[in-house]
């Protein structure tokens, strides 16, 4: 709805932000052709779980944090398992970060899948919806319901069902999966593999606006492979790295007054987490054949459109299929589904790597295992400000459209970041002022 204001401006209100996840709202000012405001107004209630986890056994995290998110809850399990095996001194076996990576990969894949295909291809191919797109571009629906599928089965057979699994546990898994159970996931992994790499072919051949990110990219990093479920450091591109116990000491969170999310600094400065910050800063780690389809598709080994963010999730959807295979196949029975996780008083820090960025847990414990605080940090209120930078970038470049036309140019560049509102607050209402 459009209206004019007494001083000639005028303020355009969306009811909603479609194809994302959560509530909330974004004011534009405009004068004299110059965009002077931008505000990501988070209006979602906040749901306190850093505050009702204190008082909470060290054990439960992993499946109340689980119930933050129905599209990333591995994220937040792998993160708090991750912070209280630190804080209690324990190293887990090869085996069971093996499996919790596997586990990782079915996340990735469902969540890729889904956001490229169902909620951000719609944008690049010109319909509302994927209902809309279904009718001219029915094999590419098919394939994108075929590929979150077999997502959804892996952390089924992993994670003890598809949506918030109960199959982790401080220390590891309940159960550890067949052989014969994961070898009955290979047929639909191999084409969903193929259907990956042809997806990257796809999108490659969309149409993308010009715009080029200047702020610094934040990921994890692992000496021996693409970060998931984890990293032993976090690195920018600015050259800063650090190891992951240090985190809280560089990213800083701070309320805003027009949003009930928090945003966060990275040293004082924006910063930016996701898969355009995974693959700029560890392109070298993907396997060959992720590196070759990226490049064929005409990215560089550092990519900062975030229009083309849905290449590099086609990218990272084929390497977590990949990698699902590859432990699959070296898989055998018998692993010991956990270790034992006695508490201890103390402080740490977890973090891995969510669909749509970097997420980290701190947690302080007492001697009886009992939390003491938590910190919840996810992906989506990191890159706060950054969005809000975008959108200011967009609507200054594309100021001379009319309401309608910028409203949907606006939701297409938050839609670039996959956003899990409901996570950040622990779109769209748009309003735009011209005069």
């Amino acid at each position: 709805m459009t209206h004019q204001l007494k001083d000639g401006g005028q303020v355009l209100n969306v009811g909603m932000l479609a194809r994302v996840e959560g509530e909330g709202g974004m004011h534009i000012e405009i004068r004299d052709r110059q965009v002077v405001d931008v505000k990501l107004n988070i209006f979602e209630p906040p749901r306190f779980y850093e505050g009702f986890l204190r008082g909470r056994k060290y054990t439960e995290p992993p499946d109340i944090t689980a119930r933050i998110c129905g599209i990333c809850p591995v994220a937040y399990q792998s993160a708090s398992t991750e912070a209280m095996e630190t804080i209690c001194g324990v190293t887990t076996t090869d085996a069971i970060q093996d499996m919790r990576r596997l586990l990782y990969c079915g996340e990735w894949i469902e969540s890729h899948a889904l956001h490229i295909f169902m909620l951000h291809a719609p944008d690049f191919l010109g319909y509302e919806s994927v209902i809309e797109m279904a009718k001219t571009h029915g094999d590419v629906v098919k394939m994108a319901l075929r590929l979150k599928k077999a997502g959804n089965d892996l952390m089924e057979v992993v994670g003890g069902r598809a949506i918030h699994p109960v199959n982790v546990k401080v220390g590891g898994f309940y159960r550890m999966p067949t052989v014969a159970e994961l070898q009955g996931l290979r047929p639909d992994l191999e084409r969903g593999l193929e259907d990956a790499l042809a997806a990257v072919e796809l999108v490659a051949g969309f149409d993308f606006p010009d715009m080029e990110q200047t702020y610094t990219y934040v990921s994890l990093r692992h000496p021996q492979w693409y970060p998931l479920e984890r990293g032993t450091e976090v690195v920018a591109s600015n050259g800063t790295r650090f190891p992951v116990a240090e985190i809280a000491s560089h990213i800083k969170e701070f309320h805003v007054e027009h949003s009930n999310a928090l945003h966060a600094t990275f040293d004082g400065g924006m910063y930016f987490v996701g898969p355009l910050a995974r693959y700029s800063n560890s392109f070298d780690q993907l396997s060959s054949r992720c590196q070759e389809a990226a490049l064929a598709a005409g990215l560089a080994e550092t990519c900062r459109n975030p229009f083309k963010s849905i290449i590099v999730r086609c990218v990272e959807l084929a390497y977590a299929f990949e990698e699902a295979l590859r432990i699959i196949d070296g898989w055998t029975d018998g692993h010991p589904p956990s270790v034992p996780v006695e508490p201890r008083a103390g402080e740490g820090v977890g973090a891995s790597e969510a669909p749509r960025g970097t997420i980290w847990h701190r947690y302080r414990i007492d001697a009886d295992g009992i939390i003491e605080d938590a910190q919840i940090v996810p992906p989506t209120s990191q890159n706060q400000a950054s969005i809000e930078h975008d959108l200011r970038t967009a609507a200054q470049q594309w100021v001379d459209l009319d309401d309608h036309t910028l409203t949907h140019r606006c939701e297409e560049a938050i839609r670039n970041y996959d956003p899990c509102i409901s996570c950040a607050t622990h779109f769209l209402d748009l309003r735009v002022e011209r005069s």
